[in-house]
């Protein structure tokens, strides 16, 4: 069971790799208001001081947050030379050439490790920064970091930006309606778990984050609540009834927390410190909830949730992936043998597409089609039938007397009586008639351009596997050609009004 949580982890890193996470994995969203106490929740399951401080919104991006438990330094080294086996217990101890206890890696730096937890609140405040900007600006992408400790149980938890009514800086007017939206987005996967974080001294009945997992899960299966601040409580009030259940119920159960203060944490008071002080509390405020309080109890039911949760999600995922991998295994065998010779490829491709253009034009393509005509045969009933039609309906003689005709000879001939025709007058009367050819003409050009065109999308849907291959090339050979055939298209109407005004040359 141990090792669920390490192998989603893996596929979590896998399908951001590729960038598109194709099936919805099993995690621990961690929801609450601005200021709730979210990140001092995750830092206390930690035990360490890395998240990012300060007023106002401070998670500014999601941040998956991987726990790997690891066994101690001298264990992995002890491992590592085959004395002990830890492994079953700690699946990732083979880092056995780290000194550090601790030490975290981030998915973005690559191969880089972080034993100094300062510099992981340095490097997520920088890689927040590079996205939203210096001035509390919001971003959906999310950070990934991975904290390897002895002192941790394996989750993963994602902490997301805290609600908040009122923009700040320079985020934009929904800034509510940004942060909701981004919430759920990660609630709404039914694999995931749902950490509702309220302060305890806020009225639960208004609490956002319960809200917002009832909408996604009404039945409460998914939702687990952790109420903080209990220590900061007005004077003569408990939240036994809260803790207990009885004001809101939550099937999954209520947690309740001790975080530091505002004034431990200035004081760099220790994590370690503070989780013992928590058990006094607990023991001193509710002793009969003491044993199921406080952060320890937290992390091990997380823990717990997760594995079950996992397990049971497991068929569906298992069906899933092997299913992707099918599909996709497919789409790798079309695309055939890795290429060799690039160059004799690109030629081959580039003659085949060409061969088949001309065959359409010729009507020997393998793929005819049967439902209407296209290349060759369209052109042909352009010339024949579209523009045949059109010339045989046009008059020759229309707006032409033979008065004009007779007016055109003598003006020819000036003084003397001809016996033929004057050549002038013939061309001065067929040129105006010849200009009324022009239009249909152009239209005829312009049918035989678009089924040009129509022609190189028909080579497209029957183009070869190698055209299908690299889509990049088949784009590029489309654009081409269009372009070429874009290219000639004013030069041939061109030639066409030349053609109407030469009647000699007819």
């Amino acid at each position: 069971m141990d090792t669920l949580i390490p192998v989603i982890n893996k596929l979590q890193e896998i399908f951001n790799t590729v960038g598109a996470e194709v099936i919805q994995l099993p995690q621990i969203v961690v929801v609450g208001s601005q200021s709730s106490g979210k990140s001092s929740v995750l830092e206390s399951i930690v035990g360490r001081d890395f998240l990012p401080r300060g007023s106002g919104i401070v998670t500014r991006r999601p941040l998956i947050l991987q726990l790997v438990s690891v066994g101690l330094p001298e264990d992995r080294k002890r491992a590592s030379s085959g004395e002990i086996d830890i492994r079953a217990k700690h699946p990732y101890s083979h880092f056995a050439g780290i000194q550090a206890e601790e030490w975290g890696t981030f998915l973005h730096t690559k191969h880089k490790i972080f034993t100094d937890f300062n510099e992981i609140r340095q490097e997520i405040e920088s890689e927040t920064e590079r996205t939203t900007g210096n001035n509390k600006g919001i971003s959906p992408e999310p950070i990934y970091l991975k904290i390897f400790s002895p002192h941790v149980l394996n989750l993963t938890l994602v902490d997301l930006p805290g609600i908040t009514k009122v923009p700040v800086g320079d985020q934009p007017p929904d800034i509510e309606h940004q942060i909701k939206e981004m919430i759920l987005t990660y609630i709404s996967n039914p694999n995931s778990l749902i950490l509702a974080v309220t302060a305890a001294n806020t009225d639960m009945a208004t609490s956002e984050s319960l809200k917002l997992a009832r909408d996604v899960d009404p039945d409460g299966r998914r939702t687990l609540a952790v109420i903080t601040k209990l220590d900061l409580m007005d004077a003569g009030t408990d939240a036994m009834d809260v803790l207990m259940g009885r004001v809101i119920p939550v099937k999954l159960g209520i947690i309740g927390v001790v975080n530091r203060s505002q004034h431990d944490i200035n004081t760099k008071k220790a994590i370690t410190e503070a989780l013992q002080d928590e058990q006094v509390f607990f023991q001193k405020k509710y002793p009969s909830l003491a044993n199921r309080s406080g952060t320890k109890f937290l992390a091990k039911t997380l823990n717990r949730l997760l594995m079950h949760h996992i397990r049971d999600c497991l068929p569906e995922l298992k069906t899933r992936v092997n299913v992707l991998m099918a599909q996709y295994q497919s789409v790798m065998n079309s695309y055939g043998q890795p290429v060799e010779d690039k160059n004799a490829t690109l030629l081959q491709i580039i003659t085949k597409f060409a061969t088949e253009y001309c065959n359409t034009i010729e009507g020997t393509a393998k793929h005819i089609e049967t439902s209407e005509l296209c290349g060759g045969a369209r052109i042909c009933y352009i010339f024949h039938e579209t523009f045949g039609r059109t010339l045989e309906s046009i008059d020759p003689l229309a707006g032409l007397t033979t008065l004009d005709i007779l007016t055109a000879i003598r003006n020819a001939t000036g003084p003397r009586p001809a016996l033929f025709v004057p050549e002038v007058s013939f061309e001065l009367l067929v040129k105006r008639q010849m200009k009324r050819l022009e239009e249909p003409s152009l239209r005829c050009v312009e049918l035989v351009h678009e089924e040009l065109q129509r022609i190189i999308q028909h080579c497209s849907t029957y183009s070869t596997q190698e055209l299908l291959r690299f889509p990049k090339l088949h784009d590029a050979i489309v654009e081409v050609v269009t372009g070429l055939l874009r290219k000639r298209l004013p030069i041939t109407n061109e030639m066409v009004k030349i053609n109407s005004l030469l009647p000699t040359r007819v």
